[in-house]
């Protein structure tokens, strides 16, 4: 939860429950992509 304040915004914006679920869950679906950009490609070699 510290990396998605740090990284996002700490507080949600929209009024609506609905609409602040999905702002949450495009949130962490970005910070997933930002993550997944850093993690190294393993090949296994012989």
């Amino acid at each position: 939860m510290f990396r998605y304040k740090q990284f996002l915004s700490p507080q949600l914006t929209l009024r609506d429950y609905n609409a602040q679920v999905s702002e949450a869950l495009v949130n962490v679906k970005a910070m997933n992509k930002v993550l997944r950009l850093g993690i190294p490609i393993h090949q296994q070699t012989n």
